[in-house]
């Protein structure tokens, strides 16, 4: 399950650029692909919206039709509605679990969400973001992943401890993350992820980015 609390709202923003490797282009990818798939405003649900990065992006590249920032913390809402003051944007403290949209949506993005659900949870998450989405809605989720093998999990994530500390971080500090992994989170490998989009219904899905251990995946309803 997830935290009710699990991130505090200013710490994040300020913490995440040296957490995760890349972290901009999230945002940069998915937005460029929207603007070359659907040449028209759309209609987008952002789920675990943490602070509004995400609408912040779409709103200032691509022409948003309406806008549904979802979260589990209200502490995060309150930021990501104080970052965009849009009249075409709407928030919703609700899990991913709970939605009930049907065919609603061209865009649905769940970055860093779904790895911190169980197996069950998680095939609940991807099948509500499928029934919320207008037939060939785009459904971008980025996560981390499991590597195949013990040998690579070993190397990627001393990489990504490597990558903490040479932005900032201490050594007690990227030991404590690292140890996250499978405790905290749980990630699942690339196949199962896509396995379980195919699963769901979706009839397209492939990776869009790839780099230490996140990997975002598009799918096409």
């Amino acid at each position: 399950m997830i935290e009710k609390q699990a991130f505090i709202p200013s710490e994040y923003d300020k913490g995440i650029a040296i957490t995760l490797p890349y972290y901009e282009d999230f945002f940069q990818q998915i937005t460029d692909i929207t603007a070359i798939a659907l040449h028209k405003p759309v209609s987008w649900l952002d789920i675990g919206c943490g602070t509004g990065k995400m609408a912040e992006n779409a709103f200032e590249k691509l022409k948003i039709k309406k806008m549904i920032c979802c979260d589990i913390s209200s502490e995060m809402l309150k930021a990501a509605k104080k970052r965009n003051a849009f009249s075409n944007i709407k928030f919703l403290e609700k899990s991913v679990q709970k939605i009930d949209y049907i065919s609603e949506f061209d865009v649905i993005t769940a970055i860093l969400v779904n790895h911190y659900l169980s197996y069950e949870e998680r095939l609940i998450s991807v099948k509500n973001c499928y029934n919320a989405l207008k037939k060939d809605g785009l459904y971008f989720t980025v996560e981390n992943f499991a590597p195949d093998n013990e040998v690579h999990k070993s190397l990627y994530l001393d990489r990504w401890k490597h990558y903490q500390y040479m932005n900032g971080k201490s050594e007690e500090e990227c030991e404590k993350h690292i140890l996250r992994y499978n405790i905290k989170y749980f990630p699942v490998t690339i196949k199962e992820q896509i396995k379980i989009l195919n699963k769901c219904g979706f009839k397209n899905a492939e990776i869009f980015w790839c780099s230490y251990m996140q990997v975002g995946i598009l799918a096409i309803k």
